[in-house]
């Protein structure tokens, strides 16, 4: 299995765009020693000219141009290696980019009901899509299911999607509340190497149901949008919490770095990392905390092989 990691910023990306604090400042000056970032994705393939993409991302044009992988194959007109996209939830940073994919092709999307009904009736995407192209919705397996490619074969990946504590997005109002299903993680299995990737991109807890799945994957990416419970108040760039967003924080006693630490996993890395994430700063002490655990921090990308 081949992973790419495309983007690993949370929305708004690093520098986002609108954004003055000091991190962002910093990125824009040249004054911070830190690595850009696009909005989060990554892309899974088990032969290298088939892709499957996790989530998309408005950033998905840039994305695709610095991963000719991804680029029409060289005897089509047009065309991509990319036979579906698998969306975590309904969010914004991971489904604008499939108004970005819109030309021409059939696309496949798996999405929860809920995630189809957010990017139907709250955001109507689902219905201006199919204007420009035919897309076939599937609902994704809750357990492990061969994952076929475009043209119906198989594509040598089994996967589940797992459901985790989440919010609704917040374009669906303050009447919608969190349901089973408004996100999920996805677990893959190469079925001719044995390798196994685990995605949880948002992720409100380390739930039980997500707690056994740990120990059975050779790679986890999980969420590491912010460090800390209230990182946006200090930062000075809102006022909203990590938990009243629906994200686990990375640090502290409760955080995601001590309960995935003593883990054997031989590749943990965070994606999905806010601007203000301290964690994003090449040699701070949050970074280093990390690496000291045996932890990665991602970066647009990092590539690896299971």
């Amino acid at each position: 299995m081949y992973v790419r990691l495309l983007g690993t910023a949370a929305g708004g990306g690093f520098p986002q765009w609108n954004c003055n604090c000091p991190q962002c400042q910093g990125m824009r000056q040249g004054t911070l020693q830190a690595r850009p970032r696009s909005q989060s994705s990554v892309a899974l393939s088990t032969d290298g000219r088939h892709w499957f993409l996790l989530n998309a991302s408005p950033d998905v044009r840039q994305q695709i141009a610095a991963f000719p992988s991804l680029a029409p194959p060289p005897a089509c007109t047009r065309g991509s290696g990319i036979s579906a996209v698998l969306l975590t939830d309904a969010d914004l940073d991971h489904t604008l980019g499939l108004l970005i994919m819109r030309e021409g092709q059939r696309r496949t999307i798996y999405a929860t009901p809920n995630v189809r009904h957010a990017l139907t009736e709250g955001l109507a995407l689902a219905p201006a899509l199919q204007h420009y192209c035919e897309v076939e919705w599937r609902e994704p397996a809750s357990e492990l299911t061969p994952l076929p490619l475009a043209n119906g074969s198989l594509s040598g990946l089994s996967y589940a999607a797992c459901a985790v504590a989440g919010h609704p997005p917040r374009y669906m109002g303050t009447q919608a509340l969190p349901q089973p299903g408004d996100r999920v993680g996805y677990r893959f299995v190469d079925t001719r190497t044995g390798g196994r990737l685990l995605y949880f991109p948002g992720l409100a807890s380390l739930e039980p149901s997500v707690k056994t799945l740990l120990p059975d994957c050779d790679a986890l990416l999980l969420d590491g949008t912010f460090w800390s419970e209230h990182e946006m108040t200090e930062a000075r760039a809102g006022t909203t919490s990590s938990s009243a967003m629906g994200h686990l924080p990375v640090g502290g006693p409760e955080g995601s770095l001590v309960q995935i630490a003593a883990l054997p996993i031989r590749r943990r890395i965070y994606v999905h990392i806010n601007n203000t994430n301290p964690m994003l700063v090449e040699h701070s002490p949050e970074q280093r905390a990390v690496k000291e655990a045996g932890i990665e921090v991602g970066w647009d990308g990092l590539e690896f092989t299971l």
